[in-house]
């Protein structure tokens, strides 16, 4: 159990802090706009690719991490968590690793259609299937997460925070229907905002659980 929470702990400082990371490059990025209806320029694209790609691998491991620390009856719903955030972070990085390394490429560039594959605005298969990693994975993962997480206190906290990210990822869905992406945002509140913050609060949970089971050790000795 102490690896396990170690690598918790691990994990979600990892995810607040690249998540913080990807907010500060995003805003500079916006900020750098030569058009407000031009895309984000390099190195900032680049930047939040490469930021994308380390992150993903980091929330599966909270996962992995909450499955550890989940109490027996909250062990079914924490291996859901890894599965869905699994095909979360495969997706999102399928994706990215794809717009990253074949969108530059001339073969890719020429013609009109590329804007129908890689660009980031709706409709375009990349911008689907992003939407089908964040606005439906991942608020499952994040929903059997907080089905998991079991305790008072702190860890309420963080329960109340995964179904809320949860929620509103659920909620970002509506824009597809809808035609409208900028309802889209709501889910984005959900996945970049919130859960970095209940990966935070884990880490702080993962910490004082490590104390605690460290502790009678120490009175033996």
């Amino acid at each position: 159990m102490p690896a396990s929470l170690r690598m918790g702990a691990l994990a979600g400082l990892a995810v607040a802090v690249l998540s913080l990371a990807y907010v500060v490059v995003l805003a500079l990025g916006l900020l750098t706009l030569p058009a407000p209806d031009q895309p984000i320029q390099n190195p900032w694209f680049t930047l939040l690719e490469l930021l994308i790609l380390a992150i993903a691998p980091a929330m599966v491991a909270l996962m992995v991490a909450f499955h550890a620390w989940a109490p027996a009856e909250g062990k079914a719903m924490a291996v859901l968590g890894i599965a869905f955030m699994g095909m979360c972070a495969v997706l999102t990085c399928s994706v990215h690793f794809a717009v990253l390394t074949l969108s530059p490429q001339p073969a890719f560039a020429a013609g009109d259609w590329p804007s129908l594959v890689f660009a980031f605005r709706w409709p375009s298969v990349v911008y689907a299937l992003d939407i089908l990693a964040w606005d439906v994975f991942f608020p499952l993962a994040a929903l059997c997460a907080a089905c998991s997480v079991r305790g008072a206190g702190l860890a309420a906290v963080v329960r109340g925070l995964l179904f809320a990210s949860a929620g509103l990822a659920f909620a970002g869905l509506a824009g597809v229907p809808l035609d409208d992406m900028n309802v889209r945002n709501i889910g984005i509140v959900g996945y970049a905002v919130l859960f970095p913050i209940a990966a935070a609060l884990s880490a702080l949970v993962f910490r004082r659980a490590m104390a605690s089971a460290s502790a009678p050790e120490s009175g033996r000795r």
